[in-house]
């Protein structure tokens, strides 16, 4: 018997990419990948005017999901949020006979200018980036989504190469 092949679809939203050396990086890792849709929402949506029926439609069509964005004054870019606010809505959600969403997996990528004692009881923002997001992972969750990785990237601009290949390997675990 053949096993289905999981298809992922990347959620990329960074309103300032060019500015972004580590996520170009991710960005072509994810390129030459079979079975991998990539879709930039800034690129997609630059007048904030969610398609939202077809974004609907299409992720029907994937098993898995990366949302990867950077944190943006403690929280997601606000395309991301437009885009969950519209996309997932709960009265379409209701309408539906099924929940479309429900027992697809989720990897959660946000990388972070700050250093990781930035990100603590100690540090500047004396919390987690984890207590930032947690409206997106409850969300997701909410929806019958699992939450399978969050990966924290602090100091973005600072990755070597090597470490750059040491987080694609992560990303690497979970499309497989």
């Amino acid at each position: 018997m053949e096993s289905k092949v999981e298809k992922t679809l990347v959620l990329f939203a960074h309103p300032f990419l060019e500015y972004s050396v580590f996520n170009t990086h991710l960005i072509s890792f994810y390129q030459d990948k079979e079975n991998i849709t990539f879709r930039d929402l800034y690129e997609e949506y630059p007048n904030f005017h969610i398609a939202a029926f077809r974004e609907r439609k299409r992720i029907k069509n994937y098993d898995k999901l990366i949302f990867q964005f950077p944190l943006i004054w403690l929280g997601i870019p606000p395309l991301l949020n437009l885009w969950l606010s519209e996309v997932l809505d709960m009265k379409w959600l209701s309408k539906q006979n099924e929940n479309l969403l429900a027992g697809k997996k989720a990897m959660i990528i946000v990388s972070a200018g700050g250093s990781e004692h930035s990100y603590t009881r100690g540090g500047m923002y004396e919390k987690s980036i984890e207590d930032f997001i947690l409206p997106l992972t409850k969300s997701l969750e909410t929806l019958g989504v699992s939450v399978e990785k969050t990966l924290c990237v602090y100091a973005a601009k600072q990755k070597t190469i090597e470490e750059v290949n040491e987080i694609q390997q992560e990303i690497s675990k979970f499309l497989n």
